[in-house]
């Protein structure tokens, strides 16, 4: 039999370091009025003694839980998975933890059950990564007494709340500029799915490119944003030998036109250019490398932390919606028209 030694309290961390009770506190909920020599033995002896504060009693004293609520859904899509990790990293180098309400499906119903039972938490806010403009109706709905920051969503899916989001139309108009600056007559186009209001703004901003150099837009093919969508693009794709270039809306359905054509006979870049969105890590060793818009998702973070932060220590609500630029990354799946 072996005994469990009993945690330490903040009474022996106050013994170790010969302070009050009352000091430990003050040094725990990060105090101004204590010395710095003082707060340093104190700091010592937690380390010491492996002294963990108890998260719920600090949230007593102080009405603070330094806790941030993240929305999402389950997905194993790149972009939302990625920036789950991204805001976690960005609420850590802030000084908040980060509590996850995930929801199954991203519609009303789900989303507003994600976030109650965050507010049971006690979170001092939440970012809401929701990407399908159905999700935005449930923040119109549901009353609110914490700070919220959209992350993700078109202009116009939520007014009233405060968004940060890539720029996807202007990431879609280089890579279509890229392929027309190669001599390519046009450039095909792979869709998101069109209850997305990122795969709408991509679509919007090839579209948008090619009507500015005066060249005709082919129908555009719709996916789901999988490798096998993109696949069954590509097939069609491969069928017409006056399809020279392609612009998928993220990189796992590039994925799949890139199979396809190399099982038809195309080759990559020689006979098509194809262009992805999102610069996955894989992007750089495929076969031939994905040229491809890269989103700096470690950026999103921190701007939609700093945005929920800044109303959390004001307690002003904001409106405004922040774009971030994205960059073309230039590979071996492109290059000038034979």
């Amino acid at each position: 039999m072996h005994t469990v030694r009993r945690p330490p309290a903040m009474r022996d961390v106050a013994h170790l370091a010969g302070v009050s009770h009352q000091t430990v506190s003050r040094v725990v909920n990060d105090h101004p009025n204590v010395r710095s020599e003082t707060r340093a033995r104190v700091l010592a002896a937690m380390r010491a003694l492996d002294y963990q504060p108890n998260a719920a009693a600090r949230t007593l004293a102080t009405n603070r839980s330094q806790t941030v609520g993240l929305v999402t859904f389950d997905t194993t899509l790149f972009g939302p998975s990625f920036m789950v990790h991204a805001i976690e990293r960005a609420a850590r180098e802030a000084g908040y933890f980060v509590s996850i309400a995930s929801a199954r499906e991203p519609d009303v119903p789900q989303v507003r059950e994600a976030i109650r039972r965050l507010r049971e938490q006690a979170v001092e806010g939440i970012v809401t990564l929701a990407p399908v403009a159905a999700a935005w109706t449930a923040l119109r709905q549901e009353p609110l007494d914490v700070p919220i920051v959209g992350l993700g969503i078109a202009s116009g899916e939520a007014d009233g709340v405060p968004m940060v989001a890539i720029d996807n139309a202007a990431g879609a108009a280089l890579a279509t500029r890229h392929l027309l600056g190669l001599g390519h007559a046009t450039v095909h186009h792979v869709a998101g799915p069109a209850n997305w209001p990122e795969a709408r703004e991509r679509q919007a901003g090839w579209r948008a490119a090619l009507e500015e150099a005066n060249r005709p837009a082919p129908a555009a093919l719709t996916g789901d944003w999988s490798a096998a969508a993109g696949y069954d693009a590509g097939l069609a794709l491969a069928e017409r030998t006056d399809v020279t270039a392609v612009f998928c809306a993220n990189d796992q359905m590039a994925i799949g036109v890139l199979r396809a054509l190399h099982e038809a006979g195309r080759r990559v870049p020689r006979d098509v250019s194809v262009v992805g969105f999102d610069d996955v890590p894989e992007a750089p060793y495929l076969l031939p490398p994905l040229t491809t818009v890269r989103q700096d998702f470690a950026e999103l973070g921190r701007h939609s932390l700093a945005l929920l932060v800044d109303q959390i220590s004001t307690g002003a609500r904001r409106s405004e919606q922040q774009r971030c630029a994205p960059s073309l990354i230039v590979r071996g799946s492109t290059t000038a028209v034979r």
